[in-house]
């Protein structure tokens, strides 16, 4: 662990931007730490004084009484930390000779330390590539024959102060890789582009998630690499620190709604602990046009989360920087596509959006088509049933022409 008695570099309040309000039917998370309304937030490419740039951006979202601070970067594989603390007042604390030193321990800190409810990281470490020419099968494993795969951390990657957008509290890290003997990246990249809320809503294109102040969303493009196969199907590899000695868990939640992203009935989530804790949410769709929609939208399958070891997969300066070193990693990959219907081939584009976020996860609440749909449904024969009992009641009673038999 190296020294960190240098000053160290971060800030503490930040200007406001416009508000929106949540919905009331969401839930607000315990220990009056999150669930707030409306946040302020503000977005920072931290400099490095001492040096070159280096891609390390922080957004920062104030409520009336916690911080949210997610810290993004692509020193090594692209990586976030997610803290959450129960301050207004919280910062983010950087001592760039260490973080940058071979052992960065302590080099990034949230202040006060005793605020902190809540931390964790995710870490994208590969792209995997497989032919799926000769694979019917959708569920065979692996689903087609492999390449070799991408390593995230050797990927050199664009100057992120370059692509931030405070309008739009939105960033992108665009990448290629370092070496590549094929030229697949030739006029191709691997993109993450990040955008943070300040309060509720939905972006405009599909699959639409519904995002809070406590979320920020990622959504990860590859466009316009060559696959080198004639079917490629891409397989993204992401790690986790567990909350303990187990792994955070994945749960399934199910609809009868589509209407914000047509054909598909399912949400997933990722949670690291007994709700409301730090959550990942996904629609388990990606899409093979820029424009998604239900003719460009492709299944992405999660494998289940497993233990690995840290030295098994690329390092994360920032991770490391923060949590020390660390044993409890899990990981799980997630597939896009199958080697039938719409694919990566047709446009040389595959898209995916996911949001990350502390509290309860967002719930979409039944759309106003659907609701319709159900009083119609349900109303008619109701009011069949009514007017019939009424009729049978109140209509006009016929004289009995029975004569009784002295």
């Amino acid at each position: 662990m190296c020294s960190c008695e240098e000053p160290l570099w971060g800030w503490g309040h930040c200007a406001p931007s416009p508000m929106l309000l949540l919905s009331l039917l969401l839930s607000a998370a315990p220990l009056g730490l999150l669930g707030e309304e409306a946040r302020q937030v503000s977005l920072e490419v931290i400099p490095n004084q001492a040096g070159p740039p280096q891609n390390l951006l922080h957004i920062r979202a104030v409520g009336s009484n916690s911080t949210l601070h997610y810290v993004w970067s692509s020193l090594g594989p692209p990586a976030v930390l997610l803290v959450a603390t129960n301050t207004p007042h919280s910062a983010l604390s950087v001592n760039w000779s260490c973080l940058l030193s071979p052992e960065p321990n302590g080099g990034l800190m949230v202040l006060p330390k005793d605020s902190i409810q809540f931390s964790s990281a995710l870490v994208f470490t590969r792209l995997f590539e497989f032919d799926g020419t000769n694979t019917s099968d959708a569920a065979a494993e692996p689903p087609g024959k492999p390449y070799p795969p991408y390593s995230l951390a050797e990927f050199s990657w664009n100057n992120i102060t370059d692509s931030l957008d405070p309008a739009t509290l939105s960033a992108t890290f665009r990448g290629h890789p370092i070496h590549d003997p094929t030229w697949a990246f030739a006029n191709g990249s691997l993109a993450f582009r990040i955008q943070a809320f300040s309060g509720s809503g939905r972006p405009a294109q599909p699959p639409r998630l519904l995002h809070t102040a406590d979320t920020c969303q990622l959504e990860v493009a590859l466009v316009g690499a060559a696959p080198r196969g004639n079917r490629s199907l891409f397989r993204l590899e992401v790690a986790t620190l567990g909350q303990g000695p187990d792994c955070p868990s994945v749960q399934e939640q199910h609809s009868i709604d589509d209407e914000y992203a047509p054909a598909v009935f399912q949400l997933d989530q990722l949670l690291w602990g007994s709700l409301p804790s730090g959550f990942v949410q996904w629609r388990p769709v990606a899409f093979s046009q820029k424009q998604g929609g239900r003719e460009s939208a492709l299944p992405c399958q999660a494998s289940p989360l497993h233990p690995t070891l840290a030295y098994l997969l690329p390092q994360s300066p920032i991770v490391r920087a923060f949590f020390g070193s660390q044993d409890n990693f899990c990981a799980f990959n997630l597939t896009f596509g199958t080697s039938t219907g719409p694919g990566y081939w047709d446009q040389h584009y595959l898209s995916w959006s996911m949001l990350l976020g502390v509290g309860t996860p967002p719930v979409d609440a039944l759309s106003p088509l659907v609701l319709g749909i159900m009083v119609v449904a349900l109303g008619a024969p109701g009011l069949m049933l009514l007017a019939g009992g009424l009729f049978v009641i109140l209509g006009p009673q016929r004289s009995s022409e029975y004569q009784p038999i002295n």
